[in-house]
């Protein structure tokens, strides 16, 4: 890539990074185009739909959450890190409001620009459980799809202004009723 363009392909990150911080996944283009200054074309020759830039943004938190979970399993006992991957989650998903929809949508669709990052994303969640079930420190009747459900499910309240203070006591319990 050029060295200009791969100037403005990082300025649209930048911008489109606070565009979907203020707006959620469902961002306009318009602004982020707005915002960095360059006409709508410009986005879509960089990013030829919203999911191509969704992609491009999540991408690396994904990928460290993913990576995270191998540390967290070298590091700690698997109740630990189960835990703690439950915990990074939640976070991951309060700070890229509105991802969870895009992140289910996009492991049932191959063709996603977020499907192998979201497919990763969960089996590193469903490897620590699976860990942790051997263990006997967590239930042997959910699996990975169910895990993340539950993260999906704290999520979406966070997304919600009443149920948003919530979450992290949510959270605890949504653990203990996983751990044994």
């Amino acid at each position: 890539m050029r060295a200009d363009a791969r100037k403005n392909y990082d300025h649209l990150l930048e911008i489109g990074r606070d565009v979907v911080a203020e707006q959620g996944a469902d961002a306009s283009m318009r602004d982020v185009a707005r915002r960095a200054g360059v006409g709508i074309g410009t986005l879509y020759r960089h990013f030829p739909t919203r999911e191509a830039l969704l992609e491009a943004l999540l991408r690396g938190s994904f990928d460290r959450v993913t990576a995270g979970a191998a540390e967290l399993a070298a590091r700690h006992d698997s109740g630990a890190a189960l835990l703690a991957w439950l915990r990074d989650m939640v976070a991951l998903t309060h700070s890229h409001r509105g991802v969870i929809a895009a992140m289910t949508s996009a492991i049932a669709a191959p063709e996603s620009a977020l499907h192998a990052s979201c497919v990763a994303l969960r089996a590193s969640g469903a490897q620590l459980l699976a860990r942790a079930q051997a263990d006997g420190k967590a239930r042997a009747d959910i699996d990975g799809t169910d895990l993340l459900a539950l993260v999906s499910a704290l999520a979406w309240l966070n997304d919600q202004p009443p149920f948003a203070e919530r979450v992290d006591r949510l959270l605890d319990v949504v653990a203990r009723a996983i751990m044994v």
